[in-house]
């Protein structure tokens, strides 16, 4: 099962995230900041990370230039929703600090889906959907 390492500090968002990889059959491990999102990085070896941006503690833009420095391979997801502001050039700017895509809140499941099967090849022939007919 693929396992991947959810940072997000936003409860609900958070939740919503988790069902809907459940339902692309991953095992999910969270994180509500980076600064928990590295530690469990480190203990839990995934093979995929989402990480928000804008978030306490340690923000996703620091998290992401750290995950790189250690794990340069390591697939990563940046999301989100623009803060108050609605501002997405942070989305830009984790581009390219390293995330590997971005998505824009609300995420959309088959567009998560999409990104999560071209990050992990081995999962494109397992998928859920792909598997549905």
């Amino acid at each position: 099962m693929t396992k991947i390492l959810l940072i997000e500090d936003d409860d609900l968002v958070r939740e919503t995230l988790r069902e809907m990889l459940i339902d692309l059959d991953c095992n999910v491990v969270e994180a509500g900041d980076g600064e928990q999102g590295i530690a469990l990085l480190q203990s839990e070896d995934p093979c995929l990370v989402i990480t928000d941006i804008l978030m306490p503690n340690k923000e996703g833009t620091e998290t992401i230039h750290e995950i790189r420095a250690s794990n340069p391979d390591l697939p990563l997801i940046a999301i989100s929703g623009g803060g108050v502001s609605g501002d997405l050039t942070f989305l830009g700017f984790a581009e390219r600090l390293g995330a590997n895509r971005i998505l824009q809140k609300p995420i959309n499941f088959h567009e998560l889906e999409a990104c999560v099967n071209a990050l992990i090849p081995s999962r494109a022939d397992n998928s859920p959907s792909s598997s549905a007919g």
